[in-house]
């Protein structure tokens, strides 16, 4: 019976973990002491080797390794990351009582789609008015919405269902 509760874990579970402990060693402070210490251990055999292509074709050889290796961790660890934080925004959004909840789906759009929802919604905000929450934006959040028809508009136009036709599976 236990043996059926035990999860089997896929090839990319198991390269996220490994990922995932990789990125938090390489990111400690030991870490980066040990590779100082590599280097300058690597430096003071210099002269032993007479500096050689072989002692420079080591330290060369291990870094571009090492860097190749680096590349795909890295690359799964921003993968995992993005991903957790759009899961986040999107619950947000979903809590808030007046967002819209059209904006959950917003990585999907295109380079040019975006542009032109930032563009428009950079035209919705009055002249001189700055980024910082002020007393004024937090007491009349209406000001900072008006441009919510706007944005409404370009997000419809790219066909990405609503609320309720998500829940009902529905297209209107």
């Amino acid at each position: 019976m236990a043996d059926d509760k035990k999860t089997h874990l896929t090839l990319s579970d198991r390269f996220s973990r490994a990922a995932q402990w990789t990125s938090q060693q390489c990111g400690r402070a030991h870490t980066f002491i040990a590779a100082v210490v590599l280097i300058v251990v690597w430096a003071l055999c210099g002269p032993t080797f007479h500096y050689s292509d072989t002692w420079q074709l080591v330290v060369n050889t291990g870094t571009t390794i090492i860097t190749f290796l680096m590349v795909f961790l890295i690359q799964n660890t921003q993968n995992r990351d993005a991903t957790a934080i759009h899961l986040k925004l999107d619950e947000l959004i979903k809590a808030t009582e007046n967002a819209h909840n059209r904006m959950v789906s917003l990585e999907d759009l295109t380079e040019s789609q975006l542009r032109e929802l930032k563009e428009s919604l950079a035209g919705s905000v009055p002249a001189g008015t700055s980024r910082e929450p002020t007393e004024t934006t937090q007491q009349k959040p209406q000001k900072v919405s008006s441009g919510t028809d706007e944005v409404k508009n370009i997000i419809l136009d790219e066909g990405h269902p609503t609320e309720t036709e998500r829940e009902t599976g529905k297209r209107t």
